[in-house]
């Protein structure tokens, strides 16, 4: 299942791997911003003569077509940064953006695919089937998924495959489990409407303090009064605008917050009850309440097949001792879209490490990753594609 010269391939651009992930690193660009990230994607897959689709506005389409008929297996990346300011301030590869940083590890993840795809090309022609190389702008808004999808990026693919560096989890390590693996991650809004007036005489006003204070209490309850405990799920709500003025009733109050879960039909119920706990707050004090739910990510859900296959590789390519079991996160991954349209999985590959100091969560400021992780990542792209092509 292992092909080796796909190992030594990896293994000779181990260096270059690194060059790269830290010069998209020192580059950041937001999502939809992506340009300079598109153009270097193109720049470097026009050198190894692989046939490319610039999209619109960013991310790119590559398809390294085999010597033998075959399936075709897609191979995802991310790339675009976070609005983050970076505090590691001893790198000498740190963002030079001020503001902006890759705090999630997309850098890493489009640095391993092009060297994958290096790999993959030197067995062009024993490949029994086609490798599309997805490399995908805006996943930080769950945006860039459903657009690579309208341009054509699962167009006749069979199977789909992603991986994500995890900071959680010990260098080298790798994790994925058949179900689920991301939550779904949706956003709501509530806007209450009650009757503002002098902060001395409440008796003439309805005031949306309370009324939105009511509703934060006990919305809470939802999760835990109306859910199956064996049905994991989160209600956050992480904004609260209410008022203008200490001595001024609140006339309007909006609650902004998150959902997230693993099932379709908790995922409808949360819906349901917020619309219902809303209505029902504001009715006792006498306002009146708006909610807007957008349902952002779904769930992704690892085919047991391609989840099986990712770990037979795994321990292939890399040992027993690098099988991991990391549990469900309950954050949101866009690469559940492509998932519509081909049976796939995700993989989370380790780059926590203590002395390396690249423990910290993704989306800090301090976030950074165990560069011996790179190679991992790199060789897993490549030999899943050359499994699964070869009916492994």
């Amino acid at each position: 299942m292992i092909h080796p010269i796909i190992k030594k391939a990896i293994q000779n651009n181990s260096e270059e791997l690194i060059q790269i992930r830290r010069k998209l690193h020192s580059e950041p660009e937001l999502p939809w911003e992506e340009e300079r990230t598109t153009a270097f994607i193109c720049s470097y897959l026009e050198k190894l003569q692989i046939p490319f689709q610039k999209l619109d506005p960013t991310g790119v389409i590559a398809t390294i077509e085999g010597g033998q008929p075959g399936k075709t297996v897609a191979l995802r990346a991310d790339m675009d940064a976070l609005p983050v300011e970076e505090l590691n301030k001893n790198l000498p590869y740190m963002s030079k953006e001020r503001g902006k940083m890759h705090a999630c590890g997309h850098d890493a993840h489009t640095a391993m695919l092009l060297v994958a795809a290096k790999a993959l090309i030197k067995i062009k022609d024993d490949l029994p089937g086609n490798v599309r190389l997805l490399f995908q702008p805006a996943e930080e808004i769950a945006e860039g998924a459903k657009a690579m999808v309208k341009q054509g990026a699962m167009d006749g693919v069979d199977n789909v495959f992603g991986i994500h560096i995890w900071s959680q989890m010990p260098t080298h390590k790798v994790s994925c489990n058949p179900g689920p693996s991301f939550a779904s991650a949706d956003l709501f809004k509530v806007t209450f409407k009650g009757k503002g007036g002098h902060g001395a005489m409440p008796q003439d006003c309805i005031d949306t303090a309370i009324v939105a204070s009511s509703f934060v209490m006990n919305v809470q309850t939802v999760v835990s009064r109306t859910i199956d405990a064996k049905s994991p799920a989160v209600l956050t709500v992480g904004k609260m605008v209410v008022g203008t003025r200490f001595n001024v009733i609140a006339e309007n109050a909006v609650i902004e917050g998150t959902v997230r879960c693993f099932h379709p039909e908790t995922r409808d119920h949360i819906e349901k009850q917020l619309q219902h706990y809303a209505e029902h707050v504001a009715a006792v004090y006498g306002a009146t309440a708006k909610l807007e739910y957008i349902r952002g990510t779904q769930a992704v859900l690892n085919d047991e097949s391609s989840a099986k296959l990712v770990q037979a590789v795994a321990l292939e390519a890399f040992g027993e001792d690098v099988i991991y079991h990391e549990e469900p996160t309950m954050g949101g991954e866009d690469f559940s879209f492509y998932l519509d349209h081909a049976p796939g999985s995700f993989a989370l590959v380790g780059s926590g490490n203590l002395q390396k100091d690249t423990q910290w969560a993704h989306h800090h400021g301090k976030f950074n990753i165990d560069e011996d992780a790179l190679a991992t990542g790199a060789e897993l792209y490549a030999q899943y594609a050359w499994g699964y092509l070869n009916g492994a």
